[in-house]
């Protein structure tokens, strides 16, 4: 087997001067301190006190919680439970709904708190898996940047409401006097139920009132699109496990598109190898950044975001669709649609081709090439849609046109922040002044909750009860772990209440699913288990292509980019941002450029070259990074830059989720830079890509915080190992030859593990043991088990 080399830097695989210094310099204890080097906590901080902050205060929380909240059916440990046993975990099912994700979980709970959250096996969708923003939802309950009390605005400041009984006599009132101008129910993408019985209970109390859900990471080009292919405003199911050929263009699927958790599972699936059928799944990605899903794929090709339309053109033209597909030059890039229409074809209906746009013209012939390969009915299944992500752009548009017009009377604000992360936010704030009644339910004091006159907090998911139904037929519980720390209270008992149902929320609930299960034993089992699953048969969707042409048309119309063009994206780690100030999340090197807390700005080589940025073995080891002023959609930011490998030469990169204020956290304020209002409106959908950008770089430097990379090997060797399918289909035991090459341990059949499940030789290890097996066909480097590590030491 032929043997390749593998490298962790520039100055490894060049043996530089500076790596070598950098080997003998491994454990220095000395580090420099810089004055002034005030990132979050300066270097000089205490171990202690810095590993207490990154686990907020959950001491202090709790001593604030029995301090200013009546105790309410508590039972005080002296005479405690018989289920409760100090030290001893308790373990329930629910369910973790945040940033378009349905996630069912276990929670362990230690002396009456949540303190880690592992994947409910049961779920057949997630089977067990997290992602990293799951893992870390543990520690937003404990935030003590929560919002603790009902608040007033009364111009100047925030004052507490002592009761909820005057809280709700306020807005009553206020309500009252509204004298009958409609009232907004603004929220990100309801999956509940509940939920949605409760808000068209209450939008009936207030005729000419209307729901608006707005996602800040929209998916309306594909609901779009899907409604004029389909007839069906909604996201079909994509099964990944049944496809042996999959496409992406610039769709990061493992990482935060649409449902990345279901995904990852069901990818996973098709790259296992068994030795008596050797198949593997292939993946072809597509994209001008380099993401984790396309740091994962067979086969990689860069684009420009604005080839995305022409990409697929060309792609449905090479699979018989009769379409007038624009010229290519790129000729590596020809040869890669040249391979992935014939793949396509060979698979016979056992292939997925999926795409990241927001643009509907796009993904109206994404619909088409799926119909090509036969897709429907197998990989795509629309028996049983995804309902994560719901939100139409042009709604929140229309919504924030008639709050400025004064046609709003009243806006009721849930789970969203417009004024943070909408495209054009000084609009929307400009519009909520002139909403008489303005009430939000969110947890933090964020950008919106700041700018409204009412604010009564939700409850975290872990106090709460409720029900989600991420897919069709998948219903999963949501259920209390802990009595709410502070005087918070479900959104859903405030819309009950101003309509007249003075039921709470969790009493609802439970009634709603007793009378749909029939029995109370069938509702104890349904919350043990955490899910309940009814899927129906899978099935397609009758196709029309009438769009197709329009589309088509369209796309061929739309102009070049200019010399370079930037990809807006989000994270593994923080998403839309609305967690920004979790600091496990700020934490977690991201997947690619392994750096931490701060966004910037990604950039190819060759761009690094033209700013007469040197990227030697120096660049690596310096975290001190060159500044650059991006000019994008009439404005101007400033970015530290990162150089890296994958990137298209006329590519920039930039995540969002950044740039938050002072009063949303410690961890949050003022860490990198907010690039929403580089989003754009065609007048259809967001658009998350600018095709035109200019840049120069600056005198300043920036500090990018990354993680340390272990430079030597100890004297070990053939640290990873890479077989292609085609060589161990020819021979399967080539594993097992390698293996015996290295070590005389081997010995055949003799059922011991440590000896025969490894590649490598076995060593004697006397005592305690601790062990991970990690397989690296499955692995995607999400980060999830990092932030689990991190949880379960904490």
């Amino acid at each position: 087997m032929e043997q390749k080399k593998y490298w962790q830097s520039l100055g490894e695989l060049n043996k530089s001067d500076a790596y070598e210094k950098s080997i003998q310099n491994e454990f220095a204890e000395d580090l420099p301190v810089e004055p002034g080097d005030t990132k979050l906590l300066d270097t000089k901080t205490p171990r202690r006190d810095f590993l207490k902050y990154l686990g907020f205060s959950t001491a202090a929380a709790m001593a604030a919680a029995s301090c200013e909240m009546p105790v309410k059916k508590a039972i005080p440990y002296l005479n405690k439970p018989d289920t409760v046993v100090p030290g001893i975990p308790n373990f329930y099912a629910s369910t973790c709904v945040q940033d378009n994700q349905v996630v069912p979980v276990v929670v362990k709970v230690r002396d009456g708190r949540p303190i880690k959250l592992e994947g409910n096996e049961l779920s057949s969708l997630t089977k067990g898996g997290t992602s990293a923003m799951v893992q870390a939802s543990v520690l937003n309950i404990y935030d003590t940047a929560r919002l603790r009390y009902p608040m007033q605005n009364d111009g100047k400041d925030f004052k507490e409401v002592t009761t909820f009984d005057a809280f709700d006599k306020m807005v009553g009132e206020a309500l009252a006097g509204l004298g009958g101008a409609p009232v907004v129910l603004l929220t990100s993408t309801v999956v509940s139920p509940t939920t949605k019985q409760v808000i068209a209970d209450f939008l009936a109390k207030y005729p000419g009132s209307r729901h608006v859900q707005y996602d800040a990471l929209s998916y309306s080009g594909i609901l779009l699109a899907n409604e004029a292919s389909y007839g069906k405003r909604a996201i079909p199911s994509y099964h990944f496990e049944n496809a042996k050929v999959i496409v992406s263009l610039d769709a990061d699927f493992l990482g935060t598109w649409i449902s990345p958790v279901e995904f990852a599972r069901g990818y996973s699936a098709g790259r296992k190898v068994d030795p008596a059928k050797p198949e593997m799944s292939k993946h072809i990605q597509f994209e001008g950044r380099l993401s984790m899903t396309g740091a994962n794929a067979d086969d990689r090709f860069v684009i420009r975001p604005s080839e995305t339309g022409a990409v697929a053109l060309n792609l449905l033209s090479r699979l018989g669709g009769a379409v007038s597909a624009p010229a290519l030059a790129d000729e590596r890039l020809k040869k890669g649609l040249d391979m992935a229409a014939t793949m396509l074809k060979q698979a016979g209906g056992n292939a997925l081709v999926v795409c990241g746009s927001n643009d509907p013209n796009i993904q109206i012939v994404v619909n088409a090439i799926n119909e090509a390969i036969g897709a429907n009915g197998k990989t795509i299944n629309w028996a049983s849609t995804i309902n994560t992500s719901q939100g139409v752009d042009r709604d929140m548009v229309q919504l924030v046109n008639d709050m400025n017009a004064g046609r709003v009377g009243g806006l009721f604000i849930h789970n969203v922040n417009p004024a943070y992360d909408y495209f054009d936010a000084s609009k929307f704030a400009e519009g909520l002044k002139k909403v008489k009644v303005s009430v939000s339910f969110n947890e933090k004091l964020d950008e919106t909750t700041q700018r409204c006159k009412y604010v009564l907090p939700d409850h975290h998911y872990l106090e709460s009860w409720g029900d989600a139904e991420g897919r069709t037929g998948y219903i999963s519980f949501i259920q209390p772990s802990i009595y709410p720390l502070f005087k918070t209270r479900p959104f859903q008992n405030s819309l009950m209440k101003w309509s007249g149902n003075n039921t709470d929320y969790g009493d609802y609930v439970r009634k709603f699913w007793l009378t749909k299960l029939g029995s109370q034993e069938a509702l104890d089992k349904a919350l043990q288990d955490g899910v309940m699953e009814t899927p129906p048969a899978p099935a397609g969707a009758a196709y029309s292509g009438g769009a197709l042409v329009a589309a088509a048309t369209a796309l061929g119309a739309t102009k070049k980019g200019g010399k370079t063009e930037l990809v807006i994206y989000s994270k593994v780690s923080l998403g839309s941002g609305k967690h920004a100030n979790n600091p496990w999340l700020q934490e977690l090197p991201d997947p690619i450029t392994k750096a931490t807390w701060d966004n910037y700005a990604m950039i190819s080589f060759a761009m690094a070259k033209e700013l007469g940025i040197a990227v030697d073995d120096n660049y690596e080891v310096e975290i001190t990074k060159p500044v650059i002023t991006l000019k994008a959609n009439g404005k101007d930011l400033k970015l530290p830059i990162l150089v890296i490998p994958g990137m298209h030469p006329n590519v920039i990169a930039v995540a969002v989720g950044y740039g938050r204020n002072e009063k949303v956290g410690r961890a949050a304020a003022n860490v990198g830079v907010n690039v929403y209002p580089l989003v754009s409106f065609n007048g259809t959908t967001f658009d998350y890509h600018v095709a035109d950008v200019s840049y120069t770089k600056t005198d300043e430097l920036y500090k990018i915080a990354y993680t340390q990379t272990h430079n030597q090997y100890e004297g070990r060797t053939d640290v990873v190992k890479e077989l292609n399918l085609p060589e161990f289909r020819k021979n399967p035991a080539i594993i097992l030859d390698e293996r015996k090459h290295l070590t005389d341990t081997y010995a055949s059949e003799t059922g011991n593990y440590a000896v025969e499940g490894t590649l490598y030789p076995s060593f004697p290890y006397p005592g305690p043991k601790w062990g991970m097996s990690i397989d690296l066909n499955s692995c995607i480097g999400c980060g999830a088990c990092s932030v689990a590590c991190t949880a379960e030491n904490n």
